[in-house]
This record gives structure tokens, C-alpha cells and sequence, in this order.
């Protein structure tokens, strides 16, 4: 699987490569650009020698902060962001033998079910679900069975919402935008509501 998401092709190559390194990016992808964020695995992996779940759960955590702050930083809040990541890679080691792939494939799951699995991972909310299902459905080969119903609007063909629909760089300018027109939406109903 080839992905074009961070600009770097050693970034996207890992994304493509490893399954945690995917969840991963999903996973720091907030309050970042999506760039930023999905490069930050390899950030790690580079720094740290592995993105192997079972050695970042084990790595000393204060050491992991360090990691994060390392110019260039992983994340623009390299503590909270280093701790969720290796509440991730704890969680996918322990519940999931240290295999991501399995929270989507472990016995033939339906989208529902993969959405549900996915919303029990630390950091991993409704939207975040729900984006990185339709990032596995668009990009990544999943065939469970309706996975775009499950993935809400950013399953649909076409929707130029979220960084499940980048493959190239025009396609990152319209996510781009239509992420803006969303916020200046956001933005102007707040302004809109009686106080």
C-alpha cells in the first residue's frame, strides 16, 4: 500500500509499511497539520530505533518526552502526546498481541465492529474512529462490510474531508479547504447563537 500524506517519502513509506505507524499518525493528528502529524512516526522510529508497539509501551517515559521534543518536534505538546502514544502501544500490545492490523481484521469484523474497536483505543474519539476507518476503506484495502455507513460522511466517494481522501497534493488542497469552509462555518453559527 502506497501513501501520500506527509510530503516525505521515507514518512509516507513507514505509513504505508507498518499498521502502528499508521494508528499512530491518526493518533497525534489534532491540533498539528496532518503532515506533522503522520510524519511523526518516523520522527520516532528514527530517534528510537522501532515503532514496534511492545518498545515504545516500555520506553521509559521521561526519555519518550525527550523524544518528542527533539527538534523537530513530534508534536507542539510533546508530553501529553508522547504518554497517549505509548498508552496506544500498550493497549495494541496487550489487547492485541502487538498487531494493529488485528483490530481490523481479528475475525472478520463488520465496519460497525472495526469503528467500535477503534473508539476503544486511547486518543481515539468518534471522529478520530471514524476518519481513520475511512482512511483503511479508501486507502489501505479493507473490505469489511459496510465500512463507509460506519465511517459516516468521510466514507463517502468523493468527500474531500479528511486525510483518508489525500493521495496526491491537489487532493490535500481540497481537504485543505473544505476543512477551512468547516471551521468558518463553526465559526460564524457560534457567532450566530444568542448569548
Amino acid at each position: 500500500m502506497e501513501l501520500h500524506i506527509t510530503g516525505d517519502p521515507a514518512a509516507d513509506k513507514l505509513l504505508g509499511d507498518n499498521a502502528f505507524a499508521l494508528l499512530t499518525g491518526m493518533l497525534l493528528d489534532q491540533q498539528v497539520t496532518m503532515e506533522s502529524a503522520f510524519a511523526g512516526p518516523e520522527k520516532i522510529r528514527t530517534r528510537t530505533g522501532s515503532i514496534d508497539p511492545a518498545a515504545i509501551a516500555e520506553y521509559d517515559p521521561a526519555g519518550f518526552v525527550e523524544v518528542f521534543k527533539e527538534r523537530p518536534a513530534v508534536h507542539r505538546f510533546p508530553g501529553s502526546m508522547a504518554s497517549r502514544v505509548q498508552a496506544l502501544a500498550d493497549t495494541v500490545q496487550r489487547e492485541w498481541n502487538g498487531d494493529a492490523t488485528a483490530i481490523w481484521t481479528q475475525d472478520s469484523p463488520d465496519g460497525r465492529e472495526v469503528l467500535r474497536r477503534l473508539k476503544e483505543l486511547p486518543g481515539f474519539g468518534e471522529q478520530k474512529a471514524k476518519i481513520f476507518l475511512a482512511l483503511l476503506g479508501k486507502q489501505c484495502g479493507l473490505q469489511a462490510e459496510g465500512w463507509r455507513e460506519a465511517a459516516g460522511h468521510y466514507g463517502q466517494e468523493g468527500a474531500f474531508l479528511s486525510v483518508a481522501d489525500i493521495v496526491d497534493p491537489d487532493s490535500l488542497t481540497k481537504v485543505r479547504a473544505s476543512k477551512q469552509a468547516a471551521k468558518a462555518a463553526a465559526k460564524a453559527a457560534k457567532g450566530s447563537e444568542p448569548s
